[in-house]
């Protein structure tokens, strides 16, 4: 009998820390430092509870997740958490396991033809922390930075893959856990381990990103854009502003017509999306007494499923310039992503519900995940994962047992026709 990774696993030295790759996040201040990891095996971290809560009254993924949590990953700080990935499924004896910088693709047992192909898919990076939130448990929650976006899901992934080697799944299973999902779309690790690993992509009947979803169905997702709107004005002293253009007043036009804006509702399978445009940043180019000579506007446009990356360009530009007719203006797309379909007729998603017998309820995701990459890559793809949607990025954030144990229970019953072993 293989021995569970969890125990007396040894410990993962740590390496020089690389920073940050996502020039939206603020460098985190650690919760461990590097000394401090290196000198604690894997054993020692399953006592991190501040209750000290017996391990024996946790299941094995309860465990398996206060070790993930255990291990900072804040986005572009991935490899320790991929190196804990990566001699888990060594150990329990996954038949393959592909590895392009800290993304990995693995499988428990070579496909057979013709089988159904369900690809599994988790980030394992973190945003920063928001000051100490050490793993451990209280009552129904599990504590830790990124326990429910998303290393509930991980956990769930790893411990489906460990039991997926010993007993033959009803589908075709592939798994990839991959970094920097928590920054812009073009720095992400999902491309690198598509290149890398292009067969875990291909005849997939149906992928489930399991972003935090408490346990619920949430199918396609919104596209979500930063374009850079530049107004132009010419400087002057603020005391005779009639020799410049204020660049700062030339934009409330468009700041009143973003306010005026209503969502536009969208509906697909009878799940409602909100399509939204709003202003979240602004500067500006001058000082205190001098008439602004720029003035440039962020504006972080989410788009319905029923538009492409080019349909929403173009609508946004559009908008803008009828708004500001008579205003020299540059607008700069910074960062795009594309929409998610809605995939409600898939068969495995079908299937799925019938396992749930009612417990599944649909809604439409009103956020982006990589539903939308995996959309545009012409996959089925669909969110549903433990984690609890409202504490994704929060300060202490955590996650519930309860949920996880349900969506445990729903995923083991789905691959394996029976609850999950301890």
């Amino acid at each position: 009998m293989r021995r569970d990774p969890w125990d007396q696993a040894p410990g993962i030295p740590r390496g020089d820390l690389r920073p940050p790759l996502c020039p939206d996040h603020r460098g985190a201040e650690r919760e461990y430092g590097q000394k401090d990891f290196s000198q604690r095996g894997l054993e020692e971290l399953r006592s991190l509870s501040a209750d000290r809560a017996d391990s024996a009254q946790l299941s094995t993924l309860e465990r398996l997740l206060l070790g993930l949590l255990a291990i900072p990953s804040v986005i572009g700080e991935e490899e320790d958490i991929r190196v804990f990935c990566e001699e888990y499924l060594s150990r329990v004896g996954a038949e393959e396991v592909v590895v392009a910088g800290d993304n990995l693709a693995f499988r428990p047992r070579a496909w057979t033809p013709g089988k159904p192909k369900l690809l599994l898919l988790g980030h394992l990076d973190t945003v920063p922390g928001q000051g100490a939130n050490p793993p451990r448990v209280e009552g129904d929650r599990i504590y830790g930075l990124g326990a429910s976006d998303m290393k509930g899901g991980d956990a769930l992934i790893l411990e489906l893959c460990k039991r997926a080697v010993r007993q033959e799944p009803s589908v075709d299973l592939s798994c990839v856990l991959y970094a920097r999902e928590e920054g812009p779309f073009e720095g992400s690790g999902m491309p690198e381990i598509v290149e890398a690993a292009p067969s875990y992509f291909e005849d997939v009947d149906l992928a489930i990103a399991m972003e935090p979803t408490n346990g619920q169905l949430e199918l396609g997702c919104l596209g979500t854009m930063h374009a850079e709107v530049r107004i132009q004005g010419k400087a002057a002293h603020s005391a005779r502003p009639w020799l410049g253009h204020n660049a700062i007043q030339a934009a409330a036009p468009l700041l009143n017509a973003l306010r005026a804006l209503p969502p536009r509702e969208i509906e697909f399978h009878g799940l409602q999306f909100h399509e939204v445009l709003n202003a979240t940043m602004v500067s500006y180019a001058g000082a205190r007494n001098v008439i602004p000579a720029s003035c440039t506007l962020n504006l972080n446009f989410r788009f319905g499923p029923d538009r492409s990356t080019e349909e929403a360009v173009s609508w946004l530009k559009a908008f803008v310039r009828e708004v500001l007719p008579g205003e020299e203006v540059d607008i700069l797309i910074r960062d795009i992503c594309p929409s998610g379909r809605v995939c409600g007729d898939n068969p495995l998603l079908t299937r799925l519900e019938a396992v749930a017998e009612g417990g599944l309820t649909r809604r439409a995701k009103q956020a982006w995940t990589d539903v939308g990459r995996l959309s545009a890559m012409g996959i089925d793809a669909i969110n549903l994962g433990p984690g609890d949607t409202a504490q994704a990025h929060q300060k202490n954030e955590s996650c519930s047992r309860a949920v996880l144990a349900a969506s445990r229970s729903l995923f083991h019953r789905f691959l394996f026709d029976s609850e999950a072993e301890e």
